[in-house]
């Protein structure tokens, strides 16, 4: 496949340099401050997916230079509060045959890829593997919670051609199953990454960490129940009859495999770079804002990761 990776941070590094060594063409999308830490440098990975180094076939910096290209998928891996920009930027050059899968955390990215480019060329992922960045070009696997997941809400692509994706990544390494369910499965990952994402930053440990101690799980139970009081309003679908379910799940299953892994928001804050609080907590509050809900544990959590911001 042709493919375009946009954004080289942790995930997109994984991605690139895994979907280039199985025999893809693989390009990448980087700003501008990134191109001369890039430019004729080999991408590299390390950890649980394996070792792996390799050149890729192209950096663009602007849209213009990729016209001519021809691609089978882009890959969209750049944080949530670029995704507007990220796909007007798309927008210039994608064909009418190319597919934009999504490959990131949080609420909201897929309703602006959609109403911008169409259903029938949006993928979504679930992603629940953890990379974090050595490096620029750089990036190790760190934690792998379960397999990504693929799919099309809308039923706006077909069955196979999911497939054929799916088949192409499991080839390069990362294990990829598609699923009708994936907005469901995708809903679990932003309220696992709510109840993790912020505490481990602010306290700066671990997921093993926050689940072990009376004082964190007090406060993680109180963001999952309401973010279940906020989705029940507004009819999202879930994997889930109610928060108590998601909660034995949550503690039994997903914590296990990940419980020595920091959240991407530490290493964020650690690097004073902006987090995606907005598309994690701060979009429970707004959800909930819209029904007239009181969700006071997400609100102050997302205020207090909004003040870390602001102070470093």
């Amino acid at each position: 496949m042709k493919i375009l990776v946009f954004g080289l941070g942790a995930i997109g590094t994984v991605f690139a340099v895994s979907l280039k060594t199985a025999g893809n063409e693989v390009y990448g999308f980087v700003k501008n401050t990134q191109i001369s830490f890039l430019k004729n440098k080999s991408l590299k990975i390390r950890g649980l997916f394996g070792e792996k180094e390799t050149f890729i076939d192209g950096l663009f910096t602007d849209p213009e230079e990729i016209k001519n290209l021809n691609l089978d998928l882009i890959i969209l891996a750049v944080k949530s509060f670029d995704t507007e920009r990220a796909i007007f930027q798309i927008k210039k050059f994608i064909k009418s045959n190319t597919l934009l899968l999504l490959a990131q955390n949080g609420y909201g990215n897929y309703e602006i890829a959609t109403k911008n480019l169409g259903k029938n060329r949006v993928i979504l992922s679930r992603i629940i593997f953890g990379a974090k960045l050595i490096e620029s070009g750089f990036s190790e696997v760190t934690v792998f919670g379960d397999d990504v997941v693929i799919g099309q809400p809308e039923n706006a692509i077909s069955e196979e051609i999911l497939k054929i994706i799916a088949h192409t990544f499991n080839q390069a390494g990362i294990p990829t199953k598609i699923s009708n369910k994936v907005y469901s499965d995708l809903w679990d990952k932003i309220i696992y990454n709510c109840a993790l994402n912020p505490l481990g930053a602010i306290l700066e440990c671990s997921y093993g960490d926050l689940a072990s101690q009376k004082e964190t799980r007090i406060l993680i139970d109180k963001i999952i129940e309401e973010i279940f009081i906020v989705i029940h309003f507004h009819n999202i679908k879930l994997n889930w009859n109610n928060a108590e379910e998601y909660k034995k799940y949550f503690y039994q299953k997903l914590i296990p495999p990940t419980a020595n892994h920091y959240p991407s928001m530490y290493y964020d804050l650690k690097s004073g770079k902006k987090t995606e609080i907005e598309a994690l907590n701060g979009a429970i509050v707004k959800l909930a804002e819209e029904k007239n809900i009181n969700v006071p544990f997400n609100k102050f959590i997302t205020l207090i990761i909004k003040a870390k911001e602001a102070l470093i």
